[in-house]
């Protein structure tokens, strides 16, 4: 068993709860993630199921694509609905709100929350936020590519935001209203696509129930149309041989990485290297080949 599956988080649960259901259902706990949503939020993660977990350093998750609903007046402690009300203030105009949505856009630095997965002398920095301790991050280099406002008021905006990983939206919403002047939160998250898998592949969480994806009830994906810049290079079965030793491939498409196939099956990544005597030739990195799920 190994396959990628797209799954449709609800909020109220946390990424790892979605990990633990995926093992139950697929009967392995041989699962993983791409790119861990908050608790409050919903929409796509991206799972790896079997030795599809060993892929997942190689998948593409960016751009990822948010729907995001921020309401005006308050500032929390989470930058988010959940949080306790640190500060409030008026409304603000829309009449700076472009100036404000440009100077978000594009290469920022950003202060991730307070209560995020950051570390701070070893510690998670939402234990340490959560025992009432100073939370003081630096702040992180992120890049917002754009944002498409959907409605836009003086109480609340919804925008779809496309921005690369390590953006905190929430802290997006926080230095919104501090940028108009005002105050701000994120009342709603909602992840819509990552890299190239988007929403409406994804399968509802209560779709996965014991047993679902072993006795095929919710089908898996080829993880190869996910691969972040690969080329595909069947094998005959000499190179399926050396594959299983670990031994290098000629290479007979070109590229710098390649998804090793065996008809329709990937059996491994390899990139390329020059070899003055034997030319171009596939250096196995991940080999799949007998990896149980």
């Amino acid at each position: 068993m190994m396959g990628l599956l797209l799954v449709d988080k609800p909020a109220g649960i946390t990424s790892h709860d979605v990990v633990g259901m995926v093992r139950r259902a697929a009967r392995t706990r041989r699962v993983g993630h791409a790119g861990t949503l908050d608790p409050f939020a919903t929409g796509l993660l991206v799972v790896a199921i079997g030795a599809c977990t060993r892929l997942l350093p190689y998948i593409v998750g960016e751009p990822k694509v948010y729907d995001v609903v921020i309401r005006f007046g308050t500032e929390t402690n989470t930058d988010d609905h959940t949080g306790v009300v640190v500060r409030e203030s008026p409304l603000p105009s829309l009449a700076r709100f472009a100036d404000a949505v440009r100077s978000l856009t594009g290469a920022l630095q950003q202060v991730p929350p307070s209560f995020s997965a950051k570390h701070i002398d070893g510690q998670r920095a939402y234990a340490v936020a959560r025992r009432g301790g100073d939370v003081v991050l630096p702040p992180v280099s992120v890049t917002v590519h754009a944002w498409q406002l959907l409605h836009v008021a003086p109480e609340v905006v919804t925008a779809r935001i496309t921005c690369a990983g390590g953006t905190y939206v929430r802290a997006l919403a926080r230095d919104l209203g501090r940028a108009l002047q005002s105050a701000a939160h994120c009342e709603s998250l909602r992840r819509i696509a990552s890299g190239g898998a988007h929403i409406e592949q994804a399968v509802p969480f209560e779709a996965l129930r014991p047993g679902s994806i072993a006795d095929g009830q919710v089908a898996l994906q080829s993880p190869v149309p996910a691969l972040d810049n690969v080329v595909l290079q069947p094998l005959d079965d000499a190179g399926l041989a050396a594959l299983g030793h670990g031994r290098a491939i000629p290479a007979t498409v070109m590229g710098a990485r390649a998804a090793l196939m065996r008809g329709d099956t990937i059996v491994g990544i390899a990139e390329r290297m020059g070899d003055p005597l034997l030319g171009d030739r596939w250096q196995p990195r991940v080999v799949l080949l007998g990896d149980a799920g």
